[in-house]
């Protein structure tokens, strides 16, 4: 299974590839991507199996949507003969429990699955580990007035019991010239080696990384969208009946260009499916782009100035970047045109380059929204490919 050429990776709780993408970008190989949803999984497979070739993929694991614990439970013998023949293990477990933007949980079944990332790190002990989670990750939950210890120090004791020397920060991904400011926790782990130079080389090899790509440290909104309006002209969505999707103009800026560079980039940009909003929101949209302040959210008493009905929402300014985006899109207003942002937007946002092609439904709602994973909720929960390159290179040098 091993590339003679290229150091090879497995990415657990993978999604829909974010992290894989710029893995592959950085010169690694995939061994295997384990991902429990159907839809992640598809926008995967389509990218990254089908289109790349990226994946070796092992003759005795199915090549759909898997969960860790039936992966574990089901190829303990295979996965045990990988033992010490696999360079690193990727991957950031659901933080929907330890986030700081939603309700966290200490009981929320999902924050149990850093076990089974543990376990399988354990049967398959790779030379090197990189884990994602949100910033919340490092904040204990609290229990009256006492606050427990944070899971990052029980990731951290579990790894260092298996002999993995570990360093960890807290990263703003709008410093790697991601268009976003997405706070996370990201920690690295060496098989008794020296891990303390990875963040010290991310950080010098940044600028270079930067300049390479002919990138800005700081990207608006504006030098990642500008090429996607409305105003370019509509045309019948390519993947849904009865809806208007965007054209492309020229591209605007080099992080444009990079974004339309790396593969067949189709005619209509994909996923580029405009809302159908009323009359009345259409109005509000108006209003909130003439009066509110550009890249604060809306929420508690100022609600009620716009009669805004959701619990917050936030309009995008041109010249800032965007904040922490969430799975919901109505979340946020773009910055010019009254309606929220289109699937293709969220990706550009998130350094999706405009090859990769998402798949699956794009929202859904009711009890379906804790069991399925459609388009904005993959790119919510991903990690931006252009700082999975960044991270893909220091981790190739250690």
């Amino acid at each position: 299974m091993n590339s003679p050429k290229k150091p090879t990776y497995i990415d657990l709780f993978a999604g829909c590839g974010g992290l894989s993408l710029g893995l592959y970008r950085a010169g690694w190989h995939g061994l295997f991507a384990i991902e429990k949803d159907t839809m992640a999984f598809g926008t995967l497979k389509h990218n990254l199996i089908d289109k790349k070739e990226h994946f070796t993929w092992p003759d005795w694991l199915p090549q759909n949507e898997l969960e860790i614990k039936d992966v574990l439970s089901k190829y303990k013998k295979e996965l045990s003969e990988l033992s010490g023949k696999v360079d690193l293990v990727v991957g950031g477990p659901p933080c929907q429990g330890f986030s700081m933007a939603g309700k966290r949980n200490e009981g929320d079944m999902r924050n149990k699955l850093i076990d089974s990332y543990i376990d399988f790190v354990k049967l398959v002990r790779p030379r090197m580990i990189f884990f994602e989670n949100v910033k919340g990750f490092t904040v204990g939950f609290k229990k009256g007035e006492i606050r427990g210890d944070a899971y990052s120090k029980h990731v951290i004791k579990s790894l260092g019991d298996l002999g993995y020397n570990v360093d960890w920060k807290v990263l703003d991904f709008s410093e790697y010239g991601v268009p976003q400011r997405r706070k996370r926790f990201i920690l690295v782990g060496v098989l008794g080696g020296d891990v303390n130079k990875f963040f010290e080389l991310l950080n010098l090899n940044r600028k270079q990384f930067l300049s390479d790509n002919k990138l800005l440290q700081k990207c608006t909104l504006k030098a990642a969208l500008s090429d996607l309006y409305q105003a370019n002209g509509i045309v019948d969505s390519p993947d849904s009946k009865n809806f208007k999707a965007g054209i492309y103009s020229s591209p605007k800026s080099n992080y444009q260009k990079l974004m339309r560079s790396g593969g067949d980039i189709p005619k209509i940009p994909d996923s580029h499916r405009f809302a159908k909003h009323g009359e009345e929101t259409v109005k509000l949209f108006q209003t909130l782009l003439k009066k509110a302040e550009k890249g604060k959210r809306i929420d508690g008493d100022e609600r009620l100035k716009y009669g805004l009905k959701k619990r917050g929402i936030t309009v995008l300014g041109e010249d800032l970047s965007s904040p922490t985006l969430t799975t919901h899109p109505d979340d946020y207003v773009h910055y010019l045109e009254p309606r929220i942002l289109t699937v293709r937007e969220y990706a550009r946002i998130q350094s999706f380059p405009d090859w990769f092609e998402i798949r699956g439904k794009y929202t859904t709602g009711g009890k379906q929204r804790v069991k399925e994973v459609p388009r904005y909720t993959q790119l919510g929960n991903a990690i931006p490919p252009l700082f999975g390159e960044q991270a893909g290179r220091v981790l190739k040098k250690l």
